[in-house]
């Protein structure tokens, strides 16, 4: 037995409480490994029962999920007084050993030496992990507001380039998109299935994207106003589409008030502290900062980084985000560059936030495992790139087959608590990378992914204008102009109306937004994607080249065509169990 392949730390990701009554327990063993039990009762039986020395209770382990080089073995168990002590009991053909926290030894070896059990110490209700459970049911369209749609009364003041014109682009280029814009189109994202808006940086800056904040205080004047916000978060909720805004707080942007008053009066600002500043040739003009003269955003001296250590920063912030859900009533927050903000101010603004709106959801923009922030109570959730990732790399390689295609969807399956996998932010694009048409061969691979995306755990985004198979590799490119007239016209209803048929499968069907999936992998069709979800939902999807005879049914299954079965289609087929 591979005993270094052994790993179970308590009050890690290895053990947690699911609720009030339930703690979910795992271990990761080799693949040598047969079965696995565990060995568990309240730390204190022995004294309850007057016996000399503890004992507990032998219950077989799951096998949960396999990775690429590992097992994972799960149990849920229900802690009579609250608490639990435990060990492990792994097999492996004649092979048995006990494993503790400080040791992993045969049976026969146990009591020669101290035995350092694990222990769930106690069962508090107040560090359960309980993101908004409104969030899993959720199918979110992100919008960058420039881009989505003008108002039936704009009016081009000469400052806004022709809504179709893509000729060099540039980051400050304008276009005229606004949040009454939003709003008139709410119609659209109600019929195509959405439930929630996330609109990326809403504040005044000088750029189209306006991750560079000049005022957190006012709505950019191209966008609007705090009326036309709350205008927006009003008729969306009529609708019943939740609103997440972007939170720009681990920089600003150079013409800030603070880093104008930094730059102009040096150490003699009362901001001095609110950035970190580490030359007193900071405010020299250049437009990197690779000198190291202050810190600021991916080296971009228009992005200075701000100190959120310093708690006159934490509080401004703060007093600003409980307005925004207090005085709007979003519904999210989603926060930029969510790892390189302090923990500190992210549990503080979390605790505040949550005394305001309880259900708010706060999700954080990291890009790996983020296990830390998520079970420190920090966010609820953060964007989901290893899925993205396992996603457009499965479909976007023809020599992947879908065991690889399994490993890396059980890495992201197991990368959280199952509460928290629930409502994991997943996509296939963003505003920061390419669409998702330029990753797909064509739209039928497409509409596979989204397949993909709409039936699986946690709460999926559609980045604005995926659903007409929108295309832009660069990032310039992929934050084009919604084209409403050629939408309008019914110039991509094919296209949406299979999109539509995906969101009202994932809206109707509520085990859809659980936890659980189970893969079936065939050796006679290494690109079969077949899971069920929730024990009664298959989903097979095509990804091959060379027909596919479904036995359950008979039905032929063809790679890259979509026209026929539940959702009309060949390549992809859902069914009832």
């Amino acid at each position: 037995m591979e005993l270094s392949a052994i790993i179970h730390r308590s009050n890690s990701e290895f053990d947690y409480a699911l609720d009030k009554d339930r703690v979910v327990i795992t271990i990761k063993t080799g693949k040598d490994v047969d079965k696995v039990f565990i060995i568990h009762e309240d730390p204190f039986i022995h004294n309850l029962m007057r016996k000399p020395e503890w004992f507990g209770t032998k219950t077989e382990m799951e096998l949960y999920m396999e990775l690429d080089r590992y097992y994972l073995w799960k149990i849920v168990l229900c802690p009579k007084y609250k608490r639990l002590q435990y060990c492990f009991e792994v097999c492996s053909g004649d092979e048995t050993y006990l494993v503790y926290e400080s040791k992993i030894v045969p049976p026969e070896k146990a009591g020669l030496t101290s035995r350092q059990y694990f222990k769930f110490p106690w069962l508090n209700p107040s560090d359960i992990i309980s993101p908004p459970e409104w969030v899993s049911k959720t199918i979110w369209y992100q919008i960058m507001p420039d881009r989505f749609s003008r108002s039936s009364d704009f009016k081009n003041d000469g400052r806004f380039k022709d809504w179709a014109d893509m000729t060099s682009p540039h980051w400050s280029d304008i276009y005229g998109g606004s949040l009454k814009g939003i709003t008139e189109r709410l119609l659209y994202l109600k019929e195509l299935g959405i439930g929630g808006i996330y609109m990326t940086p809403i504040f005044k800056s000088p750029s189209n994207h306006k991750y560079d904040t000049i005022d957190y205080t006012c709505i950019d004047p191209d966008f609007g106003t705090e009326e036309d916000m709350k205008e927006l978060v009003s008729k969306a909720h009529e609708y019943g589409i939740r609103i997440m805004i972007d939170a720009v707080f681990n920089h600003s942007g150079g013409l800030f008030f603070a880093w104008q008053d930094v730059r102009k009066n040096g150490k003699d600002s009362p901001y001095y502290d609110w950035f970190f500043i580490n030359s007193d040739n900071f405010a020299e003009e250049r437009f990197s900062t690779d000198d190291g003269r202050f810190y600021s955003f991916s080296f971009w001296a228009g992005m200075p980084k701000l100190n959120t250590n310093n708690p006159e920063v934490r509080r401004y912030f703060t007093d600003l985000s409980c307005r925004w859900a207090r005085e709007w009533d979003i519904d999210g927050i989603r926060f930029d560059v969510g790892d390189e903000i302090s923990h500190t101010f992210i549990r503080e603004l979390n605790s505040e936030l949550k005394a305001v709106k309880p259900d708010i959801y706060l999700l954080g923009e990291i890009w790996n495992d983020s296990l830390g922030w998520v079970t420190s109570r920090e966010y609820d959730a953060v964007m989901n790139y290893p899925f993205c990732g396992c996603v457009n790399d499965f479909f976007g390689n023809e020599s992947l087959d879908t065991g690889e295609l399994m490993y890396m969807l059980n890495y992201c399956l197991t990368l959280y608590p199952q509460q928290v996998t629930k409502v994991l932010f997943n996509f296939l694009d963003t505003h920061d990378t390419e669409r998702a048409a330029d990753s797909s061969k064509n739209n039928n691979v497409l509409l596979q992914k989204l397949t993909f995306l709409l039936t699986m755990p946690g709460t999926p985004c559609i980045y604005y204008a995926t659903e007409i198979a929108m295309h832009g590799r660069e990032t310039m490119y992929n934050r084009q102009c919604m084209p409403w007239k050629d939408i309008d016209e019914g110039k991509y209803d094919s296209m949406i109306n299979e999109v539509q048929k995906l969101t009202a499968l994932r809206n109707e069907i509520p085990e859809l937004s659980q936890e659980g999936v189970k893969q079936i992998i065939s050796a006679d069709h290494p690109r079969l994607v077949n899971y069920i979800r929730a024990g009664r939902i298959c989903v097979y999807l095509n990804a091959g080249d060379h027909p596919v005879e479904i036995n359950s049914d008979g039905r032929i299954l063809y790679s890259n065509l979509y026209d026929g079965n539940i959702l009309d289609t060949d390549g992809i087929l859902i069914t009832n169990l």
